[in-house]
């Protein structure tokens, strides 16, 4: 077999290089190892701040121009007028002064600052891919990359970070009793785009040439597993199933999306500062994420694989409908899905209708006289 035909042959096993360029690139830093950005003649060494060991520190403050860069988000908090990430020098900070710049409720901005530059903001956002904060340590490289350390260009990572058709695949499936009653019949789907499998539970026996009811349904470990008190996903989740069972059947999609899309270890850190005071959007903000950091594409192309095109959405959230509609959805309706008003989470629920148009305003009325919520 010439070269070129076994170049081709790998090629198409692969995928898209960039795509595949950028999963490494995430899977390198969520490690804890550093990684060359190129672009151009250029390049800089780059790593996650979150996690950073001592060494891995000091060996970024002892580079010349050693930088953090933090997240547009996380600048704004700090009170910088910034749409882009920032950089800082690492001269006269410790880890635990760097630390505290990335994500401390309440901190000065740095002395010293501008803007980042293409490369460095690329490295913040891997590290948002890769659940970690989005901090990161950065440095000029003078000289060619060591041996061993990964290597990838700037387009390469704009390519894997850019929405994109996804293509899951179905690689086992069966049917689980419930406890509820329900025999769910739950199908596992993998993609080169997920770091983890994900999952729909198909009820009863959905007419695909019909709109057929569907939650999409984002992975709360706290309140799916463990009943926690501080939001409602776990009665939606529970609410959702009896929906699907009560109405002839249809699909939930269980999205590995932690946390609105930051992962289990920010989710934790969005909890202390909502003990300290803050809502949920700013306790994020605090940490240099959006509002919102989760997509839907591949939510989209798990419902396309299962035969369905039209879908009537369980949510209060509009914006899902949008952003499933731009992943190749027609969502045909919307239908309320509420779970329980508690003391602990109501202000949490409040947050999300004011702050981010969720549609709870039937589930926040007031407490009549004498009820309770």
């Amino acid at each position: 077999m010439s070269t070129s035909r076994q170049a081709a042959i790998v090629t198409a096993l692969i995928g898209d290089k960039h795509q595949v360029a950028g999963q490494r690139a995430v899977a390198e830093l969520r490690a804890g190892r550093p990684i060359s950005i190129e672009h151009g003649r250029d390049a800089i060494l780059a790593a996650a701040l979150d996690g950073a060991s001592p060494s891995l520190f000091a060996a970024f403050a002892d580079m010349a121009k050693g930088s953090i860069i933090l997240s547009a988000q996380r600048g704004r908090v700090l009170g910088l007028p910034v749409e882009h990430a920032v950089s800082a020098p690492l001269a006269g900070l410790d880890l635990p002064a760097a630390q505290r710049l990335a994500a401390a409720p309440s901190h000065a901005p740095p002395a010293h600052w501008r803007i980042a530059d293409a490369s460095a903001e690329a490295a913040v956002q891997l590290c948002g891919q890769a659940l970690v904060l989005p901090a990161a340590l950065a440095a000029p490289l003078a000289s060619a990359p060591p041996e061993g350390l990964f290597r990838v260009r700037l387009e390469a990572i704009a390519a894997a970070t850019a929405p994109a058709p996804d293509t899951p695949e179905i690689v086992s499936a069966a049917n689980v009793p419930l406890a509820s009653g329900v025999v769910g019949r739950f199908v596992v789907f993998r993609s080169a785009s997920e770091p983890r499998d994900q999952l729909a539970v198909v009820v009863g026996d959905p007419d695909p040439a019909q709109p057929v009811l569907v939650r999409v349904h984002s992975a709360c470990l706290t309140g799916d597993l463990f009943g926690s008190l501080k939001c409602d996903c776990g009665d939606q989740l529970h609410s959702a199933m009896d929906r699907l069972a009560a109405e002839g059947g249809g699909v939930l999609l269980y999205l590995d999306q932690e946390g609105r899309g930051i992962g289990i270890g920010n989710k934790m850190r969005a909890y202390a500062l909502q003990q300290d005071g803050l809502d949920t959007i700013d306790a994020d903000a605090v940490l240099g994420f959006s509002a919102d950091e989760r997509r839907f594409e591949s939510a989209a192309a798990m419902l396309l694989k299962l035969g369905f095109s039209k879908i009537v959405l369980l949510t209060n959230n509009p914006e899902k409908i949008g952003a499933l509609t731009r992943a190749g959805l027609d969502v045909v309706a919307r239908r309320p899905l509420y779970g329980c008003v508690t003391p602990q989470n109501r202000s949490y629920l409040s947050t999300k209708a004011a702050r981010a148009n969720h549609a709870l305003a039937p589930l926040l009325k007031p407490p009549a006289a004498g009820a309770s919520s």
